[in-house]
């Protein structure tokens, strides 16, 4: 099985060789590359290999790249430092990759993978198509900076990152800003959550977002609930519902 590495790392290329010589006999590395302009030059001066093991980051970009230079004829697996759930994308489409630090037993499981599956391209799995879906996923998202909202007569702009809290009064939303303005804000709760970065702010119920800065205190509340005390103060109880305190818990301890 001829295999081409595609790895900016001279370190992770050798260790990747050793453990591909140590789960599959057969493999032997015919080429490295390094960059994007390296692995275009490389596929497009060699026979294709039996089988790309790639890393998504390169010194030069994503290496999602070499798809739109040049063909591609042998089936990859990537490699990479990006959470699974990132990722999920590779399993369904029958493409495999593989996290950093690679284990042995993994390398063993995708190239067993490979094998059973045979080449992507044969297999009817539109490569092109995936690639572009998964650099969808693995641009980071871009979250709201800022609101404009009214305030008396004029519209100012509110920093994103000076606001504590947003809540519901069952009516109107607002939010309240870390010198205890209140404004009223014209999004739903839905659609805040498309718009707040979730390492910052967390969904307590239906009627609450909360920044992990606004919070001073937690107790226990009755009902396998939990009531937070807030910066600044708010005019309503600001609790985690009780099918919220799991996730609410994690999303503290991150």
């Amino acid at each position: 099985m001829k295999v081409l590495i595609i790895e900016d790392e001279e370190l992770a290329i050798k260790k990747l060789s050793k453990t591909l010589e140590s789960v599959d006999a057969s493999a032997r590395v015919v080429g490295t590359a390094d960059s994007i302009k390296g692995s275009v030059e490389w596929l497009e001066q060699n026979p294709a290999p039996d089988l790309i093991l790639m890393d998504i980051e390169l010194a030069d970009g994503q290496s999602f790249e070499i798809f739109n230079l040049t063909e591609v004829k042998s089936p990859v697996i990537f490699t990479t430092s990006y959470d699974e759930y990132a990722l999920k994308a590779f399993k369904v489409n029958s493409v495999d990759y593989l996290l950093k630090p690679i284990q042995k037993e993994e390398l063993q499981s995708a190239i067993n993978k490979f094998k059973t599956t045979q080449a992507n391209t044969a297999s009817g799995i539109n490569i092109e198509s995936l690639v572009k879906e998964l650099q969808s996923k693995l641009q980071p998202k871009e979250y709201r900076k800022r609101f404009l909202v009214k305030h008396g007569q004029k519209l100012v702009s509110i920093e994103t990152n000076d606001i504590g809290y947003f809540y519901s009064d069952g009516r109107l939303n607002f939010f309240k800003t870390g010198d205890n303005k209140k404004f009223v804000v014209d999004y739903t709760m839905d659609e805040l959550e498309d718009m707040l970065d979730p390492q910052r702010y967390f969904r307590i119920s239906r009627s609450f977002y909360v920044s992990i800065a606004s919070i001073e205190k937690i107790d226990d509340y009755f009902g396998n609930r939990l009531i937070l005390q807030l910066k600044p103060l708010v005019d309503k109880e600001a609790l985690v519902s009780r099918e919220k305190v799991t996730d609410f818990k994690k999303w503290m301890g991150k």
